[in-house]
């Protein structure tokens, strides 16, 4: 839904877990469920299939796979935090790694065909950055043909500051393009980003979520345009077309709290969200929602039983 407010040029799948064998058609299709409509979001946007495991010949298959489906680029996961992904040996506990690192991209850069790129995701490290050069040197030796990097270790999580100086440091020692990531908020920041790490591109993660037309904003200040940022009034409809998609994927008992994870993160940028998220906060029926957005609780149900 973010693509469709625009200046994002291509975005990611939610990671798929690869242990030990070749997942099915439909474990793809359910966390990449744009394999089916050409590897595009409904607005056209290309997207990625990422990958995160540790064994480098099923992540070599998997990715094969995910080709055959229709995945136009590999992306590989290196910086996931997460304490379960990382004690099964997923994520950013692989920085302590550089040879798998390697040994991983080259086996899926083997495995696919020629014309797919892949690509890499890293933090500066596990718990220092003291590898963060050797690994970036690991992933571009295998086969990387770019890099993002979350400017900050794993022990670090999401704690501010990022350090893009790190990103400046890591693409001095590869010859692949370098994505600068992490505490991106608002376009003065992609400013300050851009200064200190020196990355012509970007990846945002949380910051778009919290602020939905910040590429937008970002792609327009690049081409030297008028920076408008979207109000309330053009965010309202996509926060109902959210709430409507939620009614109908999900369980009456799971939908609020998704729409009220998504106002906490608007309530960074938007006054509105706020007095919206303090209006549903205690809310665990979707009906006085509907009523609060505006939305016909009769069409959605009729919808989500045909």
């Amino acid at each position: 839904m973010l693509t469709r407010v625009g200046g994002i040029d291509w975005c990611v799948t939610e990671f798929i877990r690869v242990s030990d064998r070749l997942l099915p058609r439909p474990h793809f299709h359910k966390l990449a469920p744009e394999l089916r409509d050409g590897s595009r979001t409904p607005a056209g946007t290309p997207m990625r299939v990422q990958l995160l495991g540790s064994d480098p010949a099923c992540l070599g298959d998997n990715a094969a796979f995910a080709c055959s489906l229709g995945a136009p680029v590999i992306d590989l996961n290196f910086g996931c935090p997460a304490k379960t992904v990382n004690k099964s040996r997923g994520g950013a506990v692989l920085l302590k790694e550089p040879e798998l690192l390697h040994a991983i991209v080259a086996e899926v850069r083997r495995s696919v065909p020629a014309a797919i790129p892949v690509t890499a995701k890293m933090r500066l490290g596990y718990d220092s950055p003291d590898l963060a050069l050797d690994c970036a040197r690991a992933l571009a030796a295998g086969g990387a043909t770019q890099i993002v990097v979350h400017a900050r270790t794993k022990v670090q999580g999401y704690k501010p500051p990022a350090h893009w100086e790190w990103v400046a440091r890591v693409q001095d020692v590869v010859a692949v393009p370098v994505y600068a990531n992490g505490d991106i908020w608002t376009l003065e920041d992609w400013q300050r980003c851009r200064e200190i790490s020196g990355a012509r591109d970007i990846m945002l993660g949380r910051g778009l979520v919290s602020r939905p037309d910040l590429a937008r904003q970002i792609a327009a200040a690049q081409a030297g345009r008028n920076v408008e940022a979207m109000g309330w009034s053009e965010l309202l409809p996509l926060l109902r077309d959210f709430w409507q998609q939620a009614r109908r994927k999900l369980s009456p008992r799971y939908a609020p709290g998704r729409l009220k994870q998504w106002l906490a993160m608007l309530m960074r940028s938007y006054p509105e969200a706020v007095a919206l998220f303090a209006a549903i906060r205690r809310e665990s029926d979707c009906e006085p929602i509907d009523r609060l957005l505006g939305v016909d609780s009769a069409a959605l149900v009729e919808r989500r039983s045909a």
